[in-house]
């Protein structure tokens, strides 16, 4: 398996036409750790591994933005902390937890743009 950021680098690499041995030796890391990252076998990358991706590929702001927001997102061991909020949220977290392997792609999407929608419908304040 493999995460957002994983596939975002994958993306990059063959665009680029480079493979991880070559970009692990120009980014300074192992191959075997930038094996892992695509493959989702590693945690979030440091904002100065990022920087230098980012500047490997010479990619404009933009998508180097959101290079950096998919990073943050794909680590795949997450941690949610309920502590301080009613117990329905605490249950909710372990039971997706629980779930979420079994859950079928299709569903994974729509609780995706339920929060999607949610999180767009909050009230701003200012």
């Amino acid at each position: 398996m493999t995460t957002p950021f994983g596939k975002a680098v994958r993306h990059l690499r063959d665009r680029k036409g480079v493979s991880q041995k070559d970009m692990a030796r120009a980014l300074g890391v192992s191959p075997a750790y930038l094996s892992a990252l695509e493959n989702g076998k590693r945690g979030t990358p440091s904002f100065d591994f990022l920087q230098r991706v980012a500047g490997y590929f010479n990619v404009i702001w933009d998508e180097a933005e959101e290079l950096f927001r998919i990073a943050r997102i794909s680590d795949p061991r997450v941690v949610v902390d309920t502590a301080g909020l009613p117990p329905e949220y605490t249950a909710f977290a372990n039971r997706l937890s629980a779930e979420i392997r079994d859950l079928p792609p299709e569903t994974v999407r729509r609780l995706a743009g339920i929060l999607e929608k949610a999180c767009n419908n909050r009230v701003k304040p200012g």
